[in-house]
């Protein structure tokens, strides 16, 4: 492994940390209430593609990095749809 794949998948593990303090927090807490779907929705299609481009370029630096990114996308969506619920119970009360 030369200088330049070292840089790029440190990088990429730097990157793919990006959306990991908000699924903590949203965990922690129970709650999503804050969290844009849209944002997530976005990060979801962008990811996707960033994985079918680094799937056909054959570059495991793109594809790793995004697939972390993309599993925690869904992982954000899948507690805001978890906890919608919750929340407007207890808006409710």
């Amino acid at each position: 492994m030369n200088g330049i794949e070292i840089l790029g998948y440190t990088a990429g593990a730097i990157t793919s940390l990006t959306f990991l303090p908000q699924v903590i927090k949203t965990l922690k807490e129970k709650s999503a209430r804050d969290v844009s779907m849209m944002m997530f929705i976005i990060a979801v299609v962008n990811q996707t593609m960033w994985v079918v481009y680094g799937a056909l370029l054959s570059n495991w630096v793109i594809i790793l990095t995004n697939a972390v990114i993309l599993s925690m996308s869904l992982t954000m969506i899948i507690l805001k749809i978890r906890y919608s619920g919750k929340e407007d119970e207890k808006l409710s009360f």
